[in-house]
C-alpha cells in the first residue's frame, strides 16, 4: 500500500515502521491530562515511540516530551497507543505519532540519521 508524501512522491505506508529505533528518555502522560509527565526509558523512530515499565490501554491518546541530544528545545508530541507488549522490561506501550509537525519530523529524522551514521562508522562502515 502506498500514500503520497508531503513532497508529492509516493511512499510505502510501512516506511516509517521500518525506521530504526533510537533509545531515548521520554516523558509521557494521558493526552489532555493535567497530571505530571512521567519519565520513562524508551525509544523513538520516524513513526512513533515506545516506553517501558507500564502501559496505557490500546487506543489511548498520549502526550510525550523529549529533548533530542544536541538541542536545548524540548519537543512535545501527540500519539496514540497502538500496541501493548509484555517482556523482560515489563509492560511496554507502542505509540504512533499523530499530527506530527513537519519540522519536528525532520529533526527526528536527522537525529536518527546521525545515530545510524555514527554506528556504521563505529562498525567500520563507510
Amino acid at each position: 500500500m502506498s500514500e503520497q508524501s508531503k513532497d508529492g512522491n509516493p511512499r510505502k505506508v510501512d516506511d516509517r515502521r521500518e525506521s530504526p529505533r533510537v533509545s531515548m528518555r521520554i516523558h509521557v502522560r494521558r493526552a489532555g491530562s493535567s497530571d505530571a509527565f512521567e519519565p520513562r526509558e524508551g525509544n523513538i523512530s520516524l513513526g512513533g515511540f515506545a516506553w517501558y515499565s507500564w502501559a496505557m490501554p490500546v487506543g489511548t491518546k498520549v502526550e510525550a516530551r523529549f529533548t533530542l541530544p544536541g538541542s536545548d528545545e524540548e519537543l512535545q508530541v501527540l500519539g496514540q497507543v497502538l500496541h501493548v507488549g509484555h517482556g523482560p522490561r515489563g509492560s511496554s506501550a507502542h505509540v504512533r505519532f499523530m499530527d506530527l509537525p513537519e519540522d519536528v519530523e525532520l529533526r527526528i529524522a536527522r537525529y536518527i540519521d546521525e545515530i545510524e551514521l555514527a554506528e556504521s562508522k563505529a562498525r567500520g562502515g563507510a
